[in-house]
């Protein structure tokens, strides 16, 4: 992954987002790493169902775990 100080980014910064690959770029700040950019991503249509297979439910997803009644309170 490509690396630019804050100085570079913010001297050519037109010219780094415009050559930003997929992967992005790391800023950093006196060598130690600050942020990274990424391209933004327009299309999220590829995340839906991207987690399918990777995720498993445990219990009742609908429920709080905690018993009550509505008229009584807690129980």
């Amino acid at each position: 992954m490509k690396e630019v100080s804050a100085s570079q980014l913010r001297a050519k910064g037109l010219s780094i987002l415009k050559s930003i690959g997929p992967e992005g770029v790391v800023v950093t700040k006196r060598g130690h790493p600050i942020a990274r950019l990424i391209p933004y991503r327009n299309n999220c249509a590829d995340l839906i169902g991207c987690m399918k297979g990777q995720l498993k439910i445990k219990g009742d997803i609908f429920s709080t775990g905690i018993r009550w009644d509505a008229e009584s309170g807690l129980i």
